[in-house]
C-alpha cells in the first residue's frame, strides 16, 4: 500500500464537513479489521484508511495545518500502514479496571513479542513489536503495542487463495489461540500485494 501524502488528506475545513460521515465510513472499514484473542487482548489491524482517519484526528485536535506539522504525523503514521508483504496491526490489553489492568501489565512483560500468526501450515510469524521506541519496563508492558507481522512470498500466496489464518499470543501468563474470522481474514488478504 503506498503512504499517505498531503494530497491524501482533507484540509481543516474540508474534515470538519466531512468528518461524520467519514468517521461512520472508518468505523464500519474496521468492523472487518478487529479481531478480539479473548475478552482483554485485541488487534487492531491497521490500513491506509485507517491511518488517514487517526492523521485527520490528531490535525484536528491538534489544530495543525501547516506544511511543517502535517509531514510530521504523516511520518508518525505512516509506518503503520502495510507494505504489501506484511500485516501491521495495534495490539491492545484492556481490562475497564485500572487495579486489574495494572496487575495484569506487569504479568505480560514481552508478551508483545510473543503475538503471532499462522497462514495454513506454514510456520508462525511472530510479531515484530514496537519499532519507534520500546513500551515495556522491567515493571510492566505497554497497554498498547505497535506489531507488524513479516510474511514469506509462500505466505502471501496462501493467504491471498483463502486459507485459514489462525492467531495468538505463546506468554507464560497468556496462551491464546484462535482461527481467524473470515471477514478479518478477507480484509487481511486485501492487504496483500
Amino acid at each position: 500500500m503506498p503512504q499517505l501524502t498531503r494530497n491524501d488528506l482533507f484540509s481543516l475545513e474540508q474534515y470538519a464537513e466531512v468528518r461524520a460521515d467519514f468517521r461512520r465510513q472508518v468505523i464500519n472499514h474496521k468492523k472487518n479489521r478487529r479481531l478480539a484473542l479473548d475478552a482483554h487482548h485485541t488487534l487492531y489491524f491497521e490500513d491506509a484508511l485507517t491511518v488517514k482517519y487517526q492523521v485527520q484526528e490528531m490535525l484536528r485536535i491538534e489544530r495543525i495545518f501547516e506544511a511543517a506539522g502535517i509531514a510530521e504525523e504523516l511520518e508518525a503514521y505512516n509506518p503503520l500502514i502495510p507494505d504489501g508483504a506484511n500485516w501491521k496491526a495495534t495490539y491492545m490489553v484492556e481490562y475497564a479496571d485500572e487495579s486489574e489492568r495494572k496487575t495484569a501489565l506487569a504479568g505480560l512483560i514481552g508478551v508483545e513479542d510473543r503475538i503471532w500468526l499462522q497462514v495454513g501450515s506454514h510456520a508462525k510469524v511472530y510479531a515484530i513489536a514496537d519499532e519507534d521506541l520500546d513500551r515495556s519496563s522491567d515493571e510492566k508492558t505497554s497497554s498498547v503495542h505497535f506489531l507488524r507481522f513479516e510474511l514469506t512470498p509462500e505466505m502471501v500466496a496462501s493467504a491471498k487463495a483463502g486459507e485459514e489464518l489462525a492467531a495468538g499470543i505463546d506468554h507464560a501468563a497468556c496462551s491464546l489461540h484462535c482461527v481467524v474470522p473470515d471477514n478479518v481474514r478477507a480484509a487481511l488478504a486485501g492487504d496483500l500485494a
